[in-house]
């Protein structure tokens, strides 16, 4: 158990380093020198969501019936190479084809990586607990990150410190070669498109059969509408209210970055305990809901950075985490060894499919209305996730 947890636990916190840095970068490089218009940054995540739409399920596939590990590998190789061109081009058609890329990488370790998990560690009350801890080790990873990679673009280029997080992504698919084992993993025999589509139909029996994994998508679908332009527009919305520009913008999203992820370290390590159980999820989720409400609404409303950073903490910090961590663990919890990874490519696909359908949409709004509308339409769409998240009947 310690050796596999452990390995979990580094190669999670290295992700974080590497990715948090990457778009710490690259979200002020996508406005400062690539110009792009609010509906420009939200589209490129559209691209992405759609890519991530197209193959998920079926990398989910693939990593159920084939290997996890090497899926996992695989990600990396297309993700480090995404990262690292989205550093050496401005053009937008190029910046959404790296985008998409990245979209494509993810879908080979979303689902993966918990499957994984589970299956090697082989203990399942303590997965959900591990899940949380990794998740805290994730946000100091990513405050790493963000030093790491902040003062190398305020040392030398927002390009630079994109493509040195991307070179460090595609190495950190060697630790997976060498660092993860696959002891428990059960291949089949025989292993073709009646096997993939047999899989499949266990997943969709699994959601059909079970309404609190079908609420746990919806509000996953909800959540990550309102992420998706929230985040996207998160250092626009920032600049837009007068971030100081006397020093480089870099410097107070490193700033707001320590910060948040200081609180979400604190935050999951406090609510790790309750990852045990449903009834505790529920309360989590539903917390965690009422939260993201709250901080949403104050970014949206803010007169001043200060109230619009404040927003920003509970949403990014808090509320964001709780949710993340709550879903993925209800779902892994609710999750036969055989389909693991392809209920958790449902999760994602979810996530991804919010992303396009809710986010283009919010998207648009910010562009024809502003962006403190189209963030107040974002808690919108969260209180209904909440209202949702009262349906929740767990086992007990």
């Amino acid at each position: 158990m310690r050796s596999v947890a452990t390995t979990y636990i580094v190669w999670t916190c290295l992700r974080a380093v590497f990715h948090r840095g990457w778009w710490l970068a690259a979200s002020l490089y996508l406005v400062l020198e690539a110009g792009l218009s609010p509906v420009q940054l939200v589209l490129l995540g559209t691209a992405q969501g759609l890519t991530v739409l197209a193959f998920e399920i079926p990398a989910g596939l693939v990593a159920d019936n084939y290997s996890r590990k090497w899926s996992i590998v695989v990600s990396h190789v297309l993700m480090g190479s995404g990262m690292l061109v989205t550093g050496l081009v401005t053009s937008f058609p190029a910046l959404v084809i790296a985008q998409m890329l990245w979209g494509l990488a993810w879908t080979f370790s979303s689902g993966a990586d918990v499957a994984w998990l589970s299956d090697e560690l082989d203990q399942p009350d303590d997965t959900g607990r591990l899940l949380g801890r990794a998740a805290g080790w994730g946000q100091v990873g990513a405050a790493a990150g963000i030093i790491l990679f902040g003062a190398l673009a305020w040392l030398t280029s927002l390009s630079t410190a994109i493509v040195t997080a991307g070179a460090m992504m595609l190495g950190l698919g060697l630790y997976v070669v060498f660092g993860f084992t696959e002891h428990r993993f059960s291949r089949s025999d025989i292993v073709g498109a009646g096997t993939l589509s047999t899989t499949l139909r266990h997943g969709l029996k699994a959601v059909r059969s079970d309404t609190s994994i079908i609420i746990v998508l919806a509000v996953t679908f909800l959540v990550n509408g309102a992420d998706e332009v929230f985040s996207r527009l998160l250092p626009k919305g920032l600049l837009d209210l007068g971030l100081p520009q006397a020093q480089d913008p870099v410097l107070w999203l490193t700033a707001l970055g320590l910060v948040t992820l200081g609180v979400g370290a604190v935050a999951l390590r406090l609510v790790e305990n309750g990852l045990a159980d449903e009834p505790s999820l529920r309360r989590l989720y539903l917390a965690g809901g009422l939260l993201g409400v709250g901080g949403l609404l104050l970014f949206a409303a803010a007169p001043d950075n200060w109230s619009a950073m404040a927003g920003a903490i509970l949403v990014h910090g808090i509320a964001w985490n709780i949710l993340r961590v709550v879903g993925v663990v209800w779902i892994n919890g609710r999750s036969a060894s055989r389909e693991r990874a392809t209920l958790q490519s449902f999760l994602s696909q979810a996530e991804n499919l919010g992303e396009v359908v809710l986010g283009l949409a919010l998207g648009l709004v910010a562009e024809f209305a502003g962006i403190p509308l189209a963030i107040a339409g974002a808690a919108l769409l969260v209180a209904i996730a909440v209202k949702l998240m009262t349906g929740l009947r767990p086992d007990v």
